[in-house]
């Protein structure tokens, strides 16, 4: 049997470790080349002894040097920074690269990956978000898989699945509303970070959890998804539906819908994209539709949860603004988690960005960086 070797970026974040769970439970299917984090030099190093991958990138110089002691004479290899992340995106044997990295970081690897014709699990939103227009052509020239890892663009690919010949009325992106759902603007005004950590359905980063409390992150779905499917924005409707059951759906022209349904655990599209196109059994809860009794479904307001409305005005615009959008976001969720800031100040913080901003037409890698950098000068 052959044995897909994966290289995995963002090695010891939520999505990365439950990778290795996945790799875990099919060992004799899956083994890991390569593996790249920031700077959780302890967990790195356990990860690395596990699954003996033939070389390991840290982010930070630093935590290199540590965890190059740690590992001195395993043989493997430790390097970092931008030059490391692309070396272990393109590590020689690698048959797909799960790439799981936090922010714009994660584009420039993911170019190299193609280019050296890996297939990519995608989990980093920033990457079609801000260079989608270089991304998806690039993977159909190299004849590269993208497979999305994102529970809701999973739903939607598999939803697509022997149907890619008829035409899509729309997409219905869901999104579970977050632990602030239904509130109003006055309400979200004095929410602390614990609040906004507290998700009613997923255990993940701090960081998208707070980008799902403000819907910045169904924001930054939509526009991966017209990217991924090759939809306008104005096709894709967010859905909000509280018990994350359906994932999300896709409608066709003669108003048939299919949609993906299971339990909100993300091993499901991780397996999925690695095994595309068999399915395997998984471990873990089942979905029984007799114990979840009734699903809803609701409108978002996008009056009080500004991240979804200012992210379609970032797409429409297109261009450059996607990259201010996300990198006005990183740097306002930050502050928030530091306490610099309060929850609303999220959206202020967006919003200057973008109207002080002068958009770019099919930005360059280092201009969409150059954007990026500016909005971190600039605010």
């Amino acid at each position: 049997m052959e044995v897909k070797k994966i290289a995995l970026l963002g090695s010891t974040g939520s999505i990365g470790t439950q990778t290795l769970e996945v790799v875990d439970s099919y060992s004799d299917r899956l083994s890991v080349v390569s593996l790249a984090a920031g700077t959780n030099v302890k967990l790195m190093e356990q990860q690395a002894l596990k699954y003996k991958p033939t070389v390991v990138c840290m982010w930070s110089e630093e935590a290199a040097l540590d965890l190059k002691q740690r590992l001195s004479g395993t043989g493997i290899k430790v390097v970092s920074g931008m030059e490391g992340l692309i070396e272990a995106a393109t590590v020689a044997g690698a048959d797909i690269v799960l790439t799981a990295v936090v922010g714009m970081i994660g584009i420039r690897p993911t170019i190299a990956a193609i280019e050296a014709g890996k297939d990519i699990a995608l989990a980093n939103k920033e990457t079609l978000v801000c260079a989608g227009h270089i991304i998806m052509p690039l993977a159909r020239e190299k004849g590269v898989k993208i497979l999305p890892v994102d529970s809701e663009h999973s739903a939607i690919f598999q939803s697509l699945n022997g149907e890619r010949e008829n035409r899509i009325a729309k997409i219905l992106l869901t999104a579970s509303g977050g632990p602030f759902r239904g509130m109003t603007t006055e309400q979200l005004r004095g929410k602390t970070v614990e609040d906004a950590l507290k998700h009613p359905n997923w255990s993940m980063g701090r960081k998208i959890t707070v980008d799902s409390a403000s819907l910045v992150n169904k924001g930054l779905e939509v526009m991966e998804a017209s990217w991924l499917f090759g939809v306008p924005t104005s096709k894709i409707e967010v859905v909000v539906h509280p018990q994350s059951i359906l994932h999300s759906a896709v409608e066709y022209e003669d108003g048939a819908v299919i949609g993906q349904m299971g339990t909100p655990d993300m091993k499901l599209p991780i397996q999925y994209a690695l095994f595309y196109p068999e399915r395997l059994p998984m471990s873990g809860k089942k979905l029984d539709l007799f114990s979840v009794a009734d699903m809803s479904f609701e409108k978002p307001d996008p009056d009080v949860f500004r991240g979804l409305s200012l992210a379609l005005r970032a797409a429409d615009e297109g261009g450059s603004m996607p990259t201010v959008f996300n990198a006005a976001n990183e740097l306002a969720v930050a502050r928030f988690l530091d306490r610099k800031i309060g929850f609303l100040e999220i959206y202020e913080i967006i919003e200057k960005a973008m109207n002080e901003h002068k958009v770019i037409q099919a930005p360059t890698v280092d201009q969409i960086l150059d954007a990026e950098r500016e909005v971190y000068e600039g605010c």
